[in-house]
């Protein structure tokens, strides 16, 4: 690359995508490139950090090809930078040779149906930030709560559901902060109900994840009366992975309850929820059988049923919100751009701005899903590059004289040494720290206090404003 001065690319969201963005620009040798991750939390690693199953333990090995990512001198991290509160899209793009959006789903799907905005009825996603340890996290409850019904046939309603059914004792060994454990150790659960409009031969679970749910000791399985008849389709038509998911829920819903029973889990495909009813908050959801028309489309039938729900959890799709002064593109949830890169209102190329990872493409795919498809990002903005505008000085000085002050990836060891020394405390690998006050406290001072080193972590106020998004 000779002694050319680099690029110099801010690429906004550290997660997954973000992070495969990066090892694509630095570990090409054709142009001279530096980075900029920036991301609103002082942690990096997104929903590979937060929205990842705290039991499924072998993500780590993905973490840690992701987390070498910084072990280049020409990638920087900068924490609690948040594009439209402390730096806008105008200072980004006047900063640096090209931007790159990569800051995932930060919304959910709604069901639209009387009775959603019931306390007791919410999302999973928000479920899921609280059992992950995300800081935003709003404090779930399980008090009171028998019946659970997760709306949604994905890996995020398999998930949650093997949390809820799972003994707490078997999650003491996981990085979930203690308050969660202790919630979860309360819990009085009995049944859990997993709902879907289609039949199981659409459900998007993979099959790794619906054979351990089923495996959950002391689970008892039911499923609705002929849902799974191949009459719904062809069975010489499905794929294999759909094939595998057919033959795990038989095999489940023919063995013999185990003794004794902890949970019921029920499936209920070809339902759909109409409304939710409760004098004051869920008690029960109602639910309109459906079935498949000639065309394909799922249709209602007119025929309803009602369940009991104390808790009920939407997981019926991610879905992306617009960035400050980007282009958005509202009926797709994404930004609009050709192959990566970004449109205006005109379907003109914006020069310099790029955009991957599920707000370029829809919340779809898994997580290497998000390699492939920043490769095709990178690609264009190292082609387009030689004809964009330089920017040769350091961005982050002139960010700084805007009052950016940005936490750093040495902040982030700080807090990944102060979780696994937490963990030790209490014989676990680590506790997630999951507290504003403590995270921040820790990029100031680097350190715990005593109490917090004993296991004992405090909760003050926040020392940073707080929304729902998972970057």
């Amino acid at each position: 690359m000779g002694d050319a001065p680099p690029y110099r690319v801010a690429i906004v969201g550290a997660g997954p995508a973000g992070l495969f963005a990066a090892q694509h620009l630095v570990t090409q040798h054709d142009v001279p490139v530096r980075v900029d991750l920036f991301d609103r939390l002082p942690t990096p690693f997104g929903l590979l950090r937060y929205g990842v199953a705290p039991d499924h333990t072998s993500i780590r090995s993905v973490a840690q090809a992701l987390a070498r990512t910084f072990d280049s001198d020409r990638v920087r991290f900068l924490g609690t930078v948040e594009l439209g509160r402390d730096v806008t899209r105008r200072q980004l793009v006047e900063a640096y040779d090209a931007v790159v959006y990569a800051v995932g789903a930060s919304g959910d799907l709604r069901m639209r149906v009387p009775g959603e905005d019931l306390p007791g009825s919410g999302s999973a996603r928000q479920f899921v930030a609280w059992y992950g340890g995300h800081p935003d996290a709003t404090q779930q409850s399980l008090r009171g709560v028998r019946s659970v019904a997760c709306v949604g046939v994905g890996n995020v309603a398999v998930d949650v559901a093997r949390i809820l059914a799972k003994d707490p004792a078997r999650l003491a060994a996981t990085d979930m902060p203690e308050d969660v454990l202790a919630e979860l150790a309360t819990s009085e659960v009995t049944d859990l109900w997993i709902i879907g409009r289609r039949g199981p031969q659409h459900a998007s679970y993979t099959t790794k994840e619906l054979r351990e749910l089923l495996a959950t000791p002391g689970l008892a399985v039911s499923i609705d009366d002929g849902a799974l008849d191949a009459g719904h389709t062809d069975p010489e038509g499905l794929d294999r992975r759909t094939r595998a998911n057919l033959e795990a829920l038989r095999e489940a819903a023919a063995r013999p309850a185990p003794s004794p029973v902890r949970r019921r889990l029920h499936f209920l495909f070809w339902h759909r929820p109409v409304a939710l009813h409760g004098a004051g908050r869920v008690e029960e959801v109602e639910l309109e059988r459906t079935a498949l028309a000639p065309d394909g489309e799922v249709v209602a039938t007119g025929e309803t049923r009602t369940i009991r729900a104390d808790l009920v959890l939407r997981a019926i799709g991610y879905r992306s919100t617009p960035l400050p002064d980007v282009p958005f593109d509202e009926a797709r949830g994404v930004i609009p751009h050709r192959e990566g890169r970004v449109l205006d209102a005109a379907g003109r190329v914006v020069p310099g701005e790029y955009v991957t990872g599920w707000i370029k493409r829809g919340a779809t795919g898994v997580i290497g899903t998000n390699k492939s498809d920043a490769a095709e990002t990178v690609g264009h903005l190292l082609e387009d590059l030689p004809a964009l505008t330089r920017h040769p000085a350091d961005p982050l000085e002139d960010l700084r004289l805007h009052g950016v002050h940005p936490t750093s990836y040495d902040d982030w060891l700080a807090i990944d040494a102060a979780e696994i020394a937490l963990g030790a405390a209490t014989g676990r690998p680590r506790v997630k720290i999951d507290a504003w006050a403590d995270l921040m406290r820790l990029c100031r001072d680097g350190r715990m206090t005593e109490g917090e080193a004993a296991g004992v972590p405090s909760y003050d106020a926040p020392d940073s404003p707080t929304t729902d998004d998972l970057y």
